[in-house]
This record gives C-alpha cells, structure tokens and sequence, in this order.
C-alpha cells in the first residue's frame, strides 16, 4: 500500500502528476472519499497530466455520468454518483475503455461487482488542514506507482521541487523518459531501473551478460563522462540516484535528422558521419575514471556478443518468416559461416563503439557548428570493437530508408573525413560484415518484440531489414554468408 500526506491542493495536483506519469492502459482508479475530499481535484490533475495541457476545461461528469479524453494515453472520467443501480454500468462502457486506456471512477462503491479485480483503489481522507491519500491493489501494480512516488522524491532532492512532469516517447528497451519542467527550465530524466537478468541460456550467464547490454545506468554515467571530455557532444548529468536507475539531464533539443515526413536530411546523416570519423579517430582508453575515483571498464565487442546477436535471426524471425524452426544443419552452418566471419575483423580497426547511432538516438543542433550540431544520447551499452559497426548502423537506419545513393555518399563522407593514410579496403570489408551483423540481429528484435513482448509496431521495419542485408551481402567477403541466407529464405533467390 502507498500512504501520502498531501498538504494542500498544490500537494493533491503533484499527486495527480505522478499517477499519470505510472498509468497504463487497461488501469482502472477507484477515487474513494467523501464529498469535498478531493476526488475531482485528483482527477482533474491525473487528466491534464495525461493529455499535457494544464488548462484543459474537465468539468465534473456528475450529469454526464462519463467523459473521455484523448492523451497519451486516453482516459474516461466516470462519476456514479447519480446512478440507481450496479446494472447501469453496463451501459457506461467501462470495458471498451479499459480496452482503450485507463479509466478513472469517483463514487466506485456504486458499481458492485463491475470494476475489475485489478482496480486499484485510492482513498482520500481528510487530515488536518491537507488529506490522506492511500493507494492499494495488485502488488505489482502498487509497485509501478511507488516507482513514480519515488521519482518525485529524487527530484525534490536534486532541487527541482514542484516540477511537472511530461510524457516522452521511449524506445524499444525497458527505459523511459520523461520531460522535467521547473523554474530553471527543462531537463530530462531518466528511468532505467535495474534489469534482472533473465535465464541461462549459455555457459551459465544470460543472454544480457553475453551482449554487454547495460543492467544499471552506470555505464551511461561513465560513457557520457568520456564523451564529454573527449568534446563530443553527449548531455550533461545534472543529478544522479545511481542504485534507483534515476538521472537528470540536459535536455540537448527535440530536433532530429529527419524531415516532417520521415525521409532523411541527407546533409544531416553526412555531418553524422563526419563527427563518427572525428570520434573514431581517437584514442579511446577502456577505463574511464569516474568522479569517485573508481574505474569504469569499457567491455570488449567480443565474438561471443556479435555472434548471439545475430543468432536473434535464427531464432525469431526465422521460425516467423518460415513457420518453423531452424533445423541442426542449418544452426551449424550459420554459426560457421559466422565464426569465419568474426575471424576476418580480428586484425580491423577497434574505437568505441556507440552501437546504437541512428536516428532516434541523434538530436541534430542546428544552431551549433562542427560536430557540436550532432547530439548523442544512447550509448550505455557502448563497447570497444569494430568501428565500421557505428558507420553501418547509421548509413543502414534501422527505422528509416536510406537509398543506396545515401548509403554511398554517408560512407564517403565518412572516409573522406577519415583523411590519408586511412584502410579504405579494410573498411569496406569490415563495413559489410558489420552491417550484416547487425541487421540480422536487428532483424530478430523486431520479431521479438513482437511475438514475446506484444509490440507489433516493429514488424513493418522488416522489408527494410531485409532489404539492408541484401546490400551488407553483396562484398565479396560475404559470399558465402549470402548463398546461406538465400538457402534458409531470408534473402530471396536471384537478387543480385
């Protein structure tokens, strides 16, 4: 159970700001009180949040029974204050907007045995001058809004008190974001609480230890640290809760490198490429020393990562596209055309590598000049490897077609700013290989997104992966990778 003093209405508003901060679809709010106790105030709050307009009209739905707002996440407004009968909630439409988005309902003694068993109940008892708020109901559902509570006290901490709070669109991982709003301006933060990891699934670790994928926001920490120092362009940490997964930061704009509808600036992904080469160029030390003098050790992009990523394709999309799983000759032949693969990027050119720089992860500042204008925001799962990977997964969007001609001219401008005495044919090769690589794991996360994590969305992504391994397939080095895929259907035979 959550138990929260709220001192005056300003206190019952910031309550309201953080429900809606945790809310999800198909979450149903029971607002239990007395007359005056602060229900509509509550509501109004959670509302506003919701669809981030603090003005916005919510007149009490005492006569209309139910009024719904649209949002990020849409909202029915119920008061049963004025019904006779537990039946009349048959006509309210309680499911359908549960099945739509959240629901919250004043006077939710009225309904009987029509509001789900995960309702979660929010009492307001009046104490004092201010209210006692109490919320209960499923464990795991209490603790997704004790998260949000908790969120608001480390911002209190770090001097941002009375701070509203805003929705930002997330990404694929368990991290989300939100906007910060206070006096001194806007900020972001960060949550990244820490992630379990999952089974074993080889060698006694699981698959996230294998990948080096980030299970705490200390490799963002010290990443940024580097980046930062190094005079790239990566947000500043204003305030920092290390053990809850929690970080304040600046706010580098919300331009990107895409147009109104989608297409690429080409300009914008060629200045993306210079600053990779500026930052390649560099001599990256694997240890990063942090403000409290430990040492932060930057993980190596081994075989044994690169090569579970992309057995993601074998796993996921092939049995999706297939309709069944990969047979034993199969698995054997891909992990050797693989292991021959990953033997040919043993002598190339290592740097850190950002492993994730595309456009969601590129805010472009255009006020700025040289590789200012290019601001990095995701790379806590930066490793030490193949520098090729960072060129290819820009020059091959994994959410946005790049033509050919793109592709060519981003390489070129890559290397042209590479300057003399730069491996251009070593490049190329290990570009290929790279961007292989990671289409064929970007191409079993879109499946796994859908098929494990129910997000469909990703799957219009995949005429484009597919497309991208087409053209990663075709250097000479992976011809043999090239006839495999053809044989399992992943590219189709006759293309070029």
């Amino acid at each position: 159970m959550i138990d929260r003093l709220l001192a005056d209405e300003a206190d019952t508003r910031e309550a309201g700001n953080d429900i809606a901060a945790a809310l999800k679809k198909g979450d149903a709010l029971a607002l239990h009180g007395d007359l005056g106790a602060g229900k509509t105030t509550l509501a109004r709050a959670i509302i506003r949040s919701l669809a981030g307009d603090a003005g916005l009209e919510v007149p009490s739905p005492t006569f209309t029974l139910v009024q719904t707002y649209p949002g990020r996440l849409p909202v029915a407004h119920f008061d049963l204050y004025r019904i006779g009968d537990a039946e009349e909630m048959r006509e309210l439409g309680l499911d359908e907007a549960l099945a739509e988005g959240a629901a919250l309902v004043e006077w939710p003694d009225r309904a009987g045995l029509y509001l789900p068993e995960t309702t979660i109940h929010v009492k307001l008892l009046e104490e004092g001058s201010g209210r006692r708020m109490t919320m209960d109901g499923p464990e795991a559902v209490i603790a997704r809004f004790q998260r949000a509570f908790d969120i608001r006290r480390f911002l209190d901490v770090s001097g941002r008190m009375r701070a509203t709070r805003g929705y930002l669109a997330g990404d694929a991982s368990a991290r989300s974001y939100e906007t910060i709003d206070c006096a001194g301006g806007r900020e972001l933060l960060m949550n990244a609480p820490r992630q379990p990891d999952g089974p074993p699934i080889r060698d006694g670790k699981p698959y996230s230890q294998i990948a080096h994928l980030a299970e705490s926001v200390l490799p963002f920490v010290a990443v940024d640290r580097a980046l930062r120092a190094n005079g790239f362009c990566a947000p500043e940490i204003r305030a920092a809760d290390l053990d809850a997964g929690l970080l304040l930061i600046e706010d580098l704009g919300r331009d990107v490198v895409l147009a109104a509808d989608g297409s690429p600036i080409a300009a914008r992904y060629l200045a993306s490429a210079e600053m990779l080469a500026e930052m390649h160029g560099r001599k990256w030390s694997t240890d990063i020393a942090m403000a409290d003098r430990s040492i932060y050790h930057v993980p190596a992009y081994d075989r044994e990562a690169m090569a579970i990523e992309t057995e993601l394709l074998i796993d996921w999309y092939l049995p999706f596209a297939a309709g069944r799983p990969a047979s034993d000759t199969e698995r054997q032949a891909f992990q050797a055309a693989w292991q021959a693969l990953f033997d040919r990027l043993e002598t190339t050119e290592k740097s850190l590598v950002l492993r994730d720089f595309h456009s969601p992860n590129i805010i472009w500042r255009d006020g700025e000049t040289g590789r200012d204008r290019v601001g990095i925001i995701d790379f806590q799962d930066a490793l030490s490897g193949p520098s090729a990977y960072d060129v290819a997964s820009l020059s091959m969007d994994a959410r946005v077609t790049i033509s050919e001609a793109l592709e060519t001219d981003i390489r070129k401008a890559y290397v042209e700013a590479r300057g003399m005495g730069f491996d251009r044919t070593a490049f190329d090769e290990a570009y290929a290989i790279m961007a292989a690589q990671r289409n064929s794991k970007i191409i079993g996360i879109f499946v796994r997104l859908d098929m494990r994590d129910g997000k469909p969305q990703y799957l219009k992504h995949l005429p484009r992966i597919r497309d991208y391994l087409e053209r990663a397939t075709r250097h000479e080095a992976m011809a043999n990778l090239r006839s495999l895929y053809r044989s399992m259907r992943v590219l189709p035979e006759g293309e070029r």
